[in-house]
Parts: C-alpha cells; sequence; structure tokens
C-alpha cells in the first residue's frame, strides 16, 4: 500500500488538467449551451446572478467527471447532459447559499454573489437553481435518477446543518469533521459518478465502484482545500486567507495542530475557533506548520485518493478510466 501511495502521490508534470477537460470538450459545451438555455427567464434578477455565478470560473469539475465517466462507460447520452447541468446547477445553488452563511465576500478571486446583488438575492435564486436542476432531471424520466439526486440534496442540507453545528467549537473530532465533508461535498462528486453509470445501464458493481470512486475523490478535494487555506496564496485560492478561521471552521488542520501542539498554542487556536478570529491567523499558521497539521491533512488526502483510483478497477482500461486516475492525482497535487 505504502508503495502504491507513493507512486500515485509523487508530483507528476504529466497530470494536464486542461488536457484532461478536451476529452470531454465537446459535449461540455453542449452542457454548457444547456445551462444558459435553462437560465433563461423573465425575471431579470436571475438572469443577471446566475449568468454571474455560472461564469464565473470554475472547474466545471462535477459535470466532467460524469461525462468522463459516461464515455468510460461506452459513451455520452442526452440523458448524460442533462445530468451533468443539474451537477452544475445543484453546486451552483450550495455556492450561492454557502457565501451568505458564511459571510463571504470572495469566490473564485471575484465578488461574491452575494456581495453584489445582497443575501436576500443570493438565497432566492439559489433556490431557483435548485427548483430548475429537478424541473430537468425529471426529463430523464428515470426513477432512480430522482432518487439518487433527492437523496444527494438532502445529505448537502444536512452536511450544511452539521458545519453549522460545528462552527465556533474546538471540540470537533476529525471523525466528525470528515462525516460533514462526507455529506457537504463528497456526495455531489459521488452522485455524479453514479448517475453516469445508471444512466448507461450498468451493473451494480460498476454503479457502486463509481460511487466510491467519486465520494473518495470528493473527500481528498475538500481535505485539500483546507489545507490550501494555509498554504496558498490568495490569488491561488480565490478567497481570502484565512476565510476558514475567521468562520469559526475547525478544519481538519485546525483539530490536529490542537490536537498536536503545547497547551498555549492549542488554547490559541481554541480561542480563535470560538470567536472567529482572523486576527490570530498569523500566530496560528505558524502553530499549524509547526506541528505539520497540512502534511497531516495532506496525507489523509492522498489516502482518499488511492482509495478513490482502486474503485476505478471496476472500468475497463481505457483513456477516460487514466483521466479520471489522472483527476485523483490532480486532487491532491493542486494548488488551487
Amino acid at each position: 500500500m505504502a508503495s502504491d501511495l507513493h507512486s500515485v502521490l509523487t508530483p507528476n508534470p504529466s497530470i494536464d488538467f486542461d488536457s484532461i477537460k478536451k476529452l470531454t470538450s465537446t459535449e461540455a459545451s453542449e452542457v454548457d449551451q444547456l445551462i444558459i438555455n435553462e437560465l433563461s427567464s423573465d425575471v431579470v434578477l436571475i438572469n443577471q446572478v446566475g449568468h454571474y455565478i455560472v461564469g464565473n470560473g470554475g472547474k466545471r469539475l462535477r459535470p466532467m467527471l460524469l461525462l468522463l465517466a459516461a464515455k468510460a462507460l461506452g459513451g455520452v447520452t442526452d440523458s448524460h447532459l442533462i445530468l451533468a447541468a443539474v451537477i452544475e446547477f445543484i453546486h451552483t445553488a450550495t455556492l450561492l447559499h454557502d457565501d451568505v452563511v458564511d459571510e463571504s465576500d470572495l469566490r473564485r478571486g471575484k465578488d461574491s454573489a452575494n456581495a453584489v446583488w445582497g443575501n436576500a438575492a443570493s438565497v432566492l435564486v439559489g433556490d431557483y437553481l435548485y427548483s430548475s436542476a429537478f424541473e430537468m432531471m425529471v426529463r430523464t424520466n428515470n426513477m432512480r435518477v430522482m432518487e439518487i439526486l433527492s437523496k444527494t440534496t438532502t445529505a448537502i442540507a444536512e452536511g450544511e446543518v452539521l458545519q453549522l453545528l460545528n462552527c465556533n467549537n474546538p471540540e470537533t473530532t476529525e471523525t466528525k469533521y470528515l462525516e460533514v465533508i462526507a455529506r457537504k461535498t463528497a456526495i455531489l462528486f459521488s452522485a455524479a459518478t453514479r448517475l453516469s453509470a445508471v444512466i448507461s445501464n450498468s451493473p451494480s458493481a460498476t454503479e457502486e465502484g463509481l460511487a466510491q470512486y467519486g465520494q473518495h475523490l470528493g473527500i481528498a478535494f475538500q481535505l485539500i482545500d483546507d489545507a490550501l487555506d494555509y498554504k496558498a496564496t490568495k490569488e491561488e485560492l480565490g478567497k481570502n486567507l484565512g476565510d476558514d478561521l475567521a468562520e469559526g471552521k475547525p478544519t481538519l488542520p485546525l483539530i490536529y495542530a490542537i490536537q498536536n501542539s503545547s497547551k498555549s498554542d492549542a488554547d490559541l487556536i481554541i480561542d480563535a475557533i470560538k470567536n472567529g478570529n482572523r486576527d490570530a491567523f498569523a500566530e496560528i499558521y505558524s502553530i499549524v506548520q509547526s506541528t505539520k497539521a497540512i502534511d497531516y491533512t495532506e496525507q489523509r488526502a492522498e489516502e482518499e485518493a488511492q482509495k478513490a483510483i482502486s474503485a476505478l478497477a471496476v472500468l475497463p482500461d481505457s483513456e477516460y478510466k487514466a483521466a479520471l486516475i489522472q483527476l485523483a492525482q490532480f486532487s491532491v497535487q493542486r494548488n488551487y
């Protein structure tokens, strides 16, 4: 296992995210057009906010996962395209709601929607995107799809509430934190890859393997996001450094640092989490570095990435499977 992990996580200069995107560029353009069409409303504010956040950069990673998995399973259908758009709408709705809850003023390096239009508009347009997503998924005429996505959105909401309960709580454990990100973040990755298998009428073992791939990839992705809050630049991260601390979020680097630092250092972190104290960021940054909390967080992410790659054993070899493997590697090697 150790040697496998090392081979997966050793920086691989051949991983080019743009090259991976090109494998689904034609289908992705169709999904983008579908998104634009669905954002067409006679309510001007919906058009403005929707286009602003959907067009505000982003990797389009979740739709890409769905499309790559579909190609690995034999091809992309109209239903795959619809569901790729649905996944992006759900993700975008969560971003709108997250920024309101977190009182964030930056998203992907630009003013967040709530900073431009206010909290009420962001929440209501987020609701519109959720509603549109469910309206679109009905077009697949597949009850299994609706079951998966209804459970997914419920789990996301539960994850959001769990995160809210953990905010300003320095006693949050690693287990509790992982439960939050499994529901809040990873579940939508998992839904994207699972849905590809469902639409492709794949065997249950293939469906489950792809769902596990998405789940572990999503956890790895979020853990690296946690680590980047203490190592990336503001420009790379696309948000203010120390946002997690200012919001009182006990992310894994902080949880680990509390457990592995002196009492005085641990007390400083505990106080900052309780009070959402961004002013303590510089000191806490040093503590996080000295306790090797970033190394630990990256190691946990690497373990999840390896599990994701192992889950792809259900797929036949192809350039699309290779791309899914590379995305798992990219998730832990990225700096943005």
